[in-house]
């Protein structure tokens, strides 16, 4: 005997066939309505706003410094096309690539050390092991409160070997210390105080992604009898891996665009400082003491290519050993 397949919803009286056969009619009419429901803009409402500044501060002015960089002005026939003269000049021109070298040399020892001492302190906040833990958090992020300007002529004063605490110290002692502010010194200086202020914003990072860590992982390493710096080496870095790549990134970024350091102690340093310390200085000195807007528009392309290129290498790396662990 064979036993008919009956719906749970099929009504009582209707048979199988016919059942069916309307529920078939039933989705494709259903199908039909869900193609012309029209699609909803409201998202757009909360994105607009974003979307429009976004677009008037960032790429506006960079279309415009774009459009600059394909002309040059001259006192006879005022603004002219030159196509990629300003780019082509800027590859071959040597306080660009030495201004270029300077940064890079910068990032290569102040990024690690600076990252560095705030992986430390982040560890050391998360282990459970200090008292007054908001205190210390507080006290090292105090640093990257103080505006930028304010923390540059702090250090400008005590740097001073004629004014400031080097002299000081000289007199008090009656011996020579070092200038901070002379021109073999004066890099180790500036990454002094960008390291002073950013060691802060980095721990933070760094400690907001030790909070994430499941407590799961730290109980099973308990269990395993891992030590201290088994678990640090094993759990922790592992798992804060993505947190080290973005302040890389961000440090990469900042180092590339450092300006208001060398540009306030130049006024201390004329001689240890030059016009073309950094790209960012050397542009702004093109523009606005040279008034060479075309050109200096053509030095902040080539800048920010080359910034996007090295973060974005930066980037792959941190992805590649994210794949590999």
């Amino acid at each position: 005997m064979t036993v008919a397949h009956v719906h749970p919803q099929q009504p009582a009286g209707v048979s199988t066939e016919t059942y069916a056969s309307v529920a078939v009619t039933g989705a494709a009419r259903s199908g039909g309505r869900r193609k012309r429901v029209r699609r909803n803009w409201s998202g757009w409402w909360f994105v607009g706003p974003f979307m429009l500044v976004f677009g008037l501060v960032f790429v506006a002015p960079l279309l415009y410094a774009m459009y600059l960089s394909f002309f040059r002005e001259t006192l006879v026939g005022g603004n002219s096309f030159v196509g990629l003269e300003n780019y082509a000049k800027a590859m071959v021109d040597p306080k660009f690539w030495e201004a270029m070298l300077r940064v890079s040399i910068f990032l290569l020892v102040q990024v690690p050390i600076m990252l560095g001492l705030a992986l430390f302190a982040a560890l050391a906040l998360d282990s459970a092991r200090l008292r007054w833990v908001p205190f210390y958090r507080l006290s090292i992020f105090l640093p990257y409160a103080v505006p930028g300007v304010v923390a540059v002529m702090i250090w400008g004063y005590m740097y001073g070997s004629q004014f400031g605490l080097v002299a000081d110290i000289n007199r008090f002692f009656g011996v020579e210390l070092p200038s901070p502010l002379a021109e073999n010194f004066i890099l180790l200086s500036i990454g002094n105080i960008v390291t002073w202020e950013f060691v802060g914003y980095n721990m933070l990072i760094f400690f907001s992604a030790l909070k994430a860590v499941p407590q799961e992982l730290y109980e099973a390493a308990e269990i395993d009898g891992a030590g201290t710096f088994r678990t640090i080496f094993s759990i922790k870095l592992p798992s804060i891996r993505g947190a080290m790549v973005i302040a890389t990134i961000f440090s990469v970024i900042g180092s590339f665009q450092l300006f208001n350091e060398p540009s306030i102690l130049q006024t201390i340093a004329p001689n240890s400082i030059t016009t073309y310390f950094t790209p960012n200085l050397y542009a702004f000195n093109l523009s606005f003491a040279g008034s060479q807007f075309n050109y200096a528009a053509a030095i902040a392309i080539v800048s920010g290519v080359i910034t996007m290129v090295v973060a974005y290498l930066v980037q792959l790396a941190g992805e590649k050993n994210e794949k590999k662990a």
